[in-house]
């Protein structure tokens, strides 16, 4: 019963960091070596890109997607979308996609002449789903060791979420005390009596045999 206990939050827990790790911005420091537009069909990773650009035909099974390629510090490569979440999850109310795309073209360089830029996005990169990370926004920097800054939002949504889990497992606690341990010995209590009774019950009778 523990193992079947612990095994369920153990995966309550690795959704909950997913989730949040999928969901939070997070910082690259880049180069951006090209940008371009692609016809994009979209099947069972769909889940794992945005809606279209807001004004655009939503129901729509495919669309041009633009992309932003680039190369990290340390060499490896990394491709990112540019997407509208719009009105949508996650609310980043991302209306300027045209806009960031051509801020992402002006800010290409190459190996001999690198300009290095601070790319804030959300989401995945995984080739075997091809899903991409989303930019959220771009921005230069000095140089490859410059700060990504600190994420003060991720810190004040992480806080705000463990305090609402924190008073929700504290009032539980309180209510699992106050009513649902004291009926739960009363049942254990009544049921003890019974069996105690049904005991007596059955020595009257080897009595009288």
């Amino acid at each position: 019963m523990a193992i079947l206990r612990w095994t369920f939050w153990i995966t309550i827990w690795t959704l909950v960091a997913a989730f949040f790790h999928y969901t939070l911005p997070q910082v690259d420091i880049v180069r951006i070596t090209d940008t371009y537009e692609k016809r994009q069909d979209f099947g069972e990773n769909s889940i794992f890109w945005a809606q279209a650009d807001t004004g655009s035909d939503a129901t729509a099974i495919n669309r041009d997607v633009f992309f932003i390629q680039s190369r990290r510090v340390k060499g490896d490569v990394m491709v990112y979308r540019n997407e509208d979440t719009g009105w949508g999850w996650p609310p980043y109310f991302k209306f300027d996609t045209s806009n960031l795309q051509a801020e992402a073209a002006d800010l290409k360089s190459t190996t001999g002449n690198p300009q290095y830029v601070a790319l804030k996005h959300y989401g995945w990169r995984n080739e075997f789903l091809t899903i991409f990370p989303n930019a959220i926004s771009v921005r230069p920097v000095d140089g490859p060791d410059a700060p990504k800054g600190i994420p003060w939002l991720n810190i004040i949504i992480l806080v705000v979420f463990f305090a609402i889990v924190y008073g929700i497992w504290v009032r539980w606690r309180r209510f699992r005390t106050a009513r649902i341990d004291p009926t739960l010995e009363a049942i254990e209590d009544d049921m003890a009596e019974r069996s105690g009774a049904v005991k007596n019950w059955f020595g009257t009778w080897r009595k009288k045999t």
